[in-house]
């Protein structure tokens, strides 16, 4: 799988495209807007690796579509973008969802819980969220 990192020009190249396609995707670039948070980062209760979960739900249909983490790099490029950017642990790198599948998530609200430890994110999920190709990571019935 081909990873693309996204440079500064390359950030600048999609912001000024009203819709490019990759992967044989549509990115539509006027639902990314730049969001401003409320909190500084530093008011966030972050876990041993500087990291804080966010879980990932569906602004439509309210249904929960995936956890991952953030490290700080993560939420400023999020805002910046209003795509959402995890940390990837298992590759050590940033991660902007969608960037090589085409599954954009474009950020609706964001907002932290009561102990400043859990992210939640309402998006505009286009596509799978999970890599399996589910539409969520939440597909198997435990009990």
């Amino acid at each position: 799988m081909r990873r693309f990192p996204l440079t500064p020009a390359l950030r600048m190249y999609y912001r000024r495209k009203a819709v490019y396609k990759m992967e044989n995707k549509q990115f539509d670039s006027s639902l990314a807007r730049p969001l401003t948070s409320s909190l500084e980062w530093s008011s966030f209760k972050l876990n041993a690796d500087g990291m804080i979960p966010v879980i990932v739900q569906d602004d439509q249909n309210d249904e929960v579509l995936m956890l991952a983490y953030m490290n700080g790099e993560a939420w400023q490029k999020t805002l910046e973008t209003g795509l959402m950017t995890y940390y990837s642990r298992s590759r050590n790198e940033l991660w902007v969802k969608g960037l090589t599948s085409g599954h954009f998530q474009y950020v609706r609200s964001l907002k932290i819980d009561c102990d400043r430890d859990t992210i939640l994110a309402r998006v505009i999920q286009v596509g799978a969220a999970c890599h399996t190709g589910n539409r969520s990571c939440f597909y198997t019935e435990l009990a």
